[in-house]
């Protein structure tokens, strides 16, 4: 608790939490970078499973989203980031928070593990007649990640 409440204050840090202008403007623009990456990821992943998107090949649908993911990614870490230490004692106990700090982080293992062997090998699935069980795996379970760090996101806030 204690570095939690070193974080907060930390003067930028207590202004920023107590800003009526600031403080919503950031949060707003943190869940709209939520919404529109998960979006993306959906549109990926339901393409890996064969489910969406047939007309356009695997490494359309992957290489057309790469960038805008990549900086609505960095968009939604680094407002999350201000969020969560502007009000570190708030979520320091949280066990939501918790959880989707861990989810957050076997979302970062599921991209070491299968950007090698599906992400980067779009041209290959392309050649494929089927669509092999190791690309859909990888889709699922990054279904399951997503959601379930979108879910835990949203649990923050219900929890006292």
């Amino acid at each position: 608790m204690s570095i939690a409440q070193s974080l907060e204050s930390i003067g930028f840090l207590n202004e920023f939490s107590e800003s009526v202008l600031v403080y919503p403007i950031v949060l707003s623009t943190h869940l709209t970078c939520i919404a529109l990456l998960g979006g993306m990821i959906l549109m990926t992943n339901l393409r890996l499973l064969g489910l969406t998107l047939k007309s356009l090949t695997i490494t359309e649908v992957v290489t057309s989203l790469r960038l805008w993911k990549r900086i609505g990614g960095v968009i939604m870490i680094g407002t999350g980031l201000l969020l969560a230490t502007s009000e570190a004692t708030k979520y320091a106990p949280n066990p939501f928070f918790w959880t989707k700090m861990i989810i957050l982080s076997l979302i970062g293992v599921h991209a070491l593990v299968f950007r090698p062997i599906v992400y980067n090998r779009t041209e290959e699935l392309d050649r494929s007649s089927l669509i092999p069980a190791k690309v859909k795996a990888a889709a699922i379970l990054s279904l399951i990640l997503w959601t379930g760090m979108f879910t835990m996101g949203r649990l923050i806030a219900y929890w006292d």
